[in-house]
């Protein structure tokens, strides 16, 4: 793949980056985020420490526990699904690169920045499981990309 390739998965890589913090950090209109700003103070922290999950495993258990009750399956795959895109952009942008903890490890710095950039800001709320779920949705987008690729490369050789 040439070098232009590579660069144009990088950059919808990078837009797609953007697309996650404004879909899941800036989810409200601007109207209601300015709102939210004027309006912090230092016990939001609290406010956001109060509500918090950091156990995990809690939420995902109440969703499948309530699935009949809750939006489970928006929740649940929701949150796996959207950094499926990750998983797939992240080895075709960066090809040489194909170290799997070390990108588990970068989605889970940024997924966790994130989720405490919510539980500092009143942004949204701070659940591990997201964080939880966030990674096996980029680890499954992962898989499928290197898996394509060598079936892909067992075709070609054929």
């Amino acid at each position: 793949m040439s070098m232009r390739k590579y660069r144009i998965w990088r950059v919808l890589l990078v837009l797609y980056l953007l697309l996650v913090i404004r879909v899941i950090v800036f989810k409200y209109p601007m109207g209601e985020l300015g709102t939210i700003v004027a309006g912090w103070r230092q016990d939001v922290i609290w406010e956001g420490l109060e509500s918090a999950n950091f156990t995990p495993f809690r939420t995902i258990r109440m969703y499948i526990r309530y699935y009949d009750r809750l939006n489970s399956f928006e929740n649940l795959f929701g949150n796996v699904l959207v950094f499926v895109p990750c998983g797939i952009l992240y080895p075709l942008a960066f090809p040489g690169k194909k170290n799997f903890l070390l990108f588990l490890s970068a989605v889970l710095i940024f997924v966790s920045g994130i989720e405490l950039f919510q539980l500092f800001s009143a942004f949204g709320a701070f659940d591990v499981d997201d964080i939880l779920l966030n990674c096996l949705g980029s680890a499954v987008g992962y898989g499928c990309t290197i898996l394509c690729t060598k079936i892909s490369e067992c075709i070609a050789k054929s």
